[in-house]
């Protein structure tokens, strides 16, 4: 069952909105303060996260990613949709042979995000070290990624507590509130290209 994200308008999701923006704000504040504490900036590696299938588990995500299309031109929108229907073939190529490619992001022009500022929540999160704390259970630990292991760790840099429980926690909460508003209680699981071609198949992109 397919949400029914596009059987409103944007006035309906506007409230939304400002709620997303101001808590991706606030990841990419925290992030960036460990970052800087580590002096580790992503300027780029053979090991590209824009090419991982990353997988995205809320509506809010696409809430927000749906803004941002509607504010492309029309020949940019035209361009993403057709990238991201090759991608959606790519993938489904590889999973019918049952092998594991990277694909570069259809969002991802000349090594530039185009809807950067409406990136999903694993993009603006990835590569820094991370821990994770839920009520009962031991606190969890991620890792940097392959780049950070590469220049950061030789120095040993002591460790910053870069904690992603509070914006998993928000982010869960907005994802109740949307999910009550539209009535949809099913599963979501998507990448990013599949968000873009549901925008596409919709035909609202304004």
């Amino acid at each position: 069952m397919k949400p029914p994200l596009f059987n409103h308008d944007k006035k309906f999701f506007a409230p939304f909105i400002e709620k997303i923006r101001t808590l991706y704000s606030s990841m990419d504040r925290s992030c960036a303060e460990a970052a800087a504490h580590y002096g580790f900036e992503c300027s780029g590696c053979d090991d590209n996260c824009c090419e991982e299938r990353f997988y995205h588990y809320t509506l809010t995500e696409h809430v927000y990613l749906m803004e941002g299309v509607g504010g492309l031109d029309d020949e940019t929108r035209i361009e993403i949709f057709s990238r991201a229907d090759e991608v959606i073939q790519i993938y489904r190529l590889h999973d019918s042979k049952g092998i594991i490619k990277r694909v570069m992001c259809p969002l991802n022009l000349d090594s530039l995000c185009l809807l950067y500022e409406y990136r999903p929540m694993i993009c603006r999160l990835h590569g820094i070290p991370h821990i994770i704390r839920k009520p009962g259970q031991p606190e969890q630990q991620g890792p940097g990624c392959h780049k950070f292991d590469e220049v950061v760790m030789p120095d040993k840099t002591p460790s910053f507590e870069f904690d992603r429980t509070a914006f998993y926690s928000e982010m869960a909460s907005l994802e109740i509130e949307i999910r009550r508003m539209l009535n949809f209680n099913g599963r979501y699981k998507k990448t990013v290209a599949g968000m873009i071609m549901d925008i596409s198949e919709s035909g609202k992109t304004e």
